[in-house]
């Protein structure tokens, strides 16, 4: 069985290259385009683990994982930040709004999928 990949991202080019890169590593994705949209797909359909942005217009991603880890049911799901946002204090409030993981875009591809295998190997 696939699994499922919720892609949390306001941009129309990252989450289409997103979602080709997760579809050719045999993860089904269903998007988001903000964290409200987010919120309201993650309720609606399971998945395995989230890939977020944390620049996004209406909540931001640390606000989006925040509400994520307030529902017990996903206090375990796996969390994977990808931004632009390099600095250590970044990283920080990434880790502290709940989240397992914090890549910087650009990432390559193979390290995006490699780290997905990875934290749901251990799931």
């Amino acid at each position: 069985m696939k699994k499922q990949i919720l892609l949390v991202d306001d941009s129309e080019f990252v989450r289409n290259f997103h979602s080709c890169i997760l579809s050719k590593a045999n993860f089904d994705v269903l998007t988001a385009v903000d964290g409200n949209d987010g919120l309201e797909k993650l309720f609606t359909h399971p998945c395995d683990l989230i890939l977020t942005d944390i620049n996004m217009a209406h909540m931001d991603g640390y606000e989006f994982i925040r509400r994520v880890r307030a529902e017990p049911q996903y206090e375990d799901l796996p969390i994977i930040i990808i931004s632009t946002e390099a600095r250590a204090a970044d990283r920080q409030k990434g880790f502290e709004a709940g989240a397992n993981l914090y890549l910087t875009k650009p990432s390559e591809p193979e390290q995006i999928v490699e780290n997905i295998r990875l934290i749901l190997a251990g799931k």
